[in-house]
């Protein structure tokens, strides 16, 4: 299949298929001999494989060893699993990063008058100033 149907069957865009073949993340594609990349099956398999990590938030380099792991039938489940911990912790410290923004930004929505006044603690915030 061309590089359209291959988009349409993986969910991922021509855009982001050429992309992940210019990083190395999926192998150069055969050319049709008008020049047009051509697309197997296992090669649109491999697509939905990286899509669901996308989905699921890994990285490139995450799913580069993955998809490493994935095609060595010999891998052991252990680094499968660090790589996933190892996501697991880093989606941690992002949660814990939003939940203090959400905090700061709540406190300062609370301390703002929300009139007609100019002054406003959520502008102090941002110009550097402590308010509150």
């Amino acid at each position: 299949m061309n590089i359209g149907e291959a988009a349409r069957a993986s969910g991922i865009s021509a855009k982001m298929i050429r992309y992940y073949e210019s990083v190395g993340l999926v192998g150069p594609a055969v050319r049709s001999d008008n020049g047009y990349r051509v697309y197997s099956n296992a090669e649109v398999h491999m697509l939905r494989f990286i899509r669901r990590g996308r989905d699921l938030g890994f990285s490139t380099t995450q799913i580069e060893q993955l998809v490493r792991l994935w095609r060595d039938q010999g891998r052991s489940s252990a680094e499968v699993k660090r790589v996933a911990q190892e996501h697991i912790d880093e989606l941690q410290q992002k949660i814990s990063e939003l939940e203090e923004m959400k905090r700061t930004l709540e406190h300062l929505a609370r301390h703002c008058h929300g009139d007609q006044r100019p002054e406003c603690p959520i502008i102090d915030d941002l110009a550097g100033g402590r308010s509150g």
